[in-house]
């Protein structure tokens, strides 16, 4: 399979700039034989302001960035494509958009078939994976199916967030409603990825990049915590 993916938690950490965090890793990622980035905005309302930050900072690194909505023909812009990248915002209004024009299959081809590499972030990491039913946002539209790209087979948790042990919010933590997910029957696993990390999938091998930890989540079985560096190939295969 000629997959690569850099799947991002978060557009910004806390104390730097918009990507300035894994900018390294896009430049490793992207690397010299893309010279051309295909952005995809649809995630937030003002897409104009949304390319201008994403094509300000891809430039900085060295790359040009066209932005779909700016595009006469979405669909042909995904089939010529060097990379593609999906940002943040609402994943639901993203999905639905992504629908709408007909783009679901189109990004799944160029990407497993031909090789196209994908980058996401937050919202754009969401709809990589088999569905999302583990995002954290809220429904504002409604997608024709909650079944997104089918990048990898399992789902991710962006900006997952840890029980705070001093605060009196009595509501359900993130664990807890990935805990509710899974009572489901088929569900797959979800990676919870916390600000400051990011998943790189090559081909079938899946390595934890960025400076924090990320916890998983295997239905039927015990959470556990990985650290940076951690092969997560398994998920790449397994049918948890």
């Amino acid at each position: 399979m000629k997959r690569r993916l850099l799947l991002v938690s978060n557009s910004t950490l806390y104390g730097g700039g918009y990507l300035q965090h894994c900018q390294r890793q896009i430049q490793d990622f992207f690397g010299e034989k893309v010279t051309r980035v295909l952005f995809i905005p649809y995630a937030l309302h003002d897409r104009d302001a949304y390319a201008k930050t994403a094509r300000e900072k891809f430039q900085s690194l060295g790359y040009e960035l066209d932005s779909i909505h700016e595009a006469p023909n979405p669909v042909d812009a995904v089939r010529k494509a060097q990379g593609i990248f999906i940002g943040g915002g609402n994943t639901f209004r993203l999905l639905k958009t992504l629908y709408d024009h007909n783009l679901v299959s189109e990004i799944k081809k160029r990407v497993l078939e031909d090789g196209v590499p994908y980058m996401g972030s937050s919202a754009g990491t969401n709809v990589s994976t088999v569905s999302i039913s583990t995002t954290n946002d809220m429904p504002i539209v409604y997608p024709p199916t909650l079944t997104a790209i089918g990048l990898v087979p399992f789902n991710i948790n962006p900006h997952y967030l840890d029980t705070d042990p001093n605060s009196r919010h009595m509501g359900e933590t993130r664990e807890q409603r990935i805990t509710q997910y899974h009572e489901e029957p088929d569900t797959p696993s979800v990676l919870g990825l916390r600000e400051g990390s990011l998943l790189l999938v090559e081909g079938n091998k899946a390595t934890l990049l960025g400076t924090t930890n990320a916890r998983l989540f295997i239905r039927g079985k015990p959470a556990t915590e990985h650290e940076p560096g951690a092969d997560f190939s398994f998920l790449l295969t397994d049918t948890n």
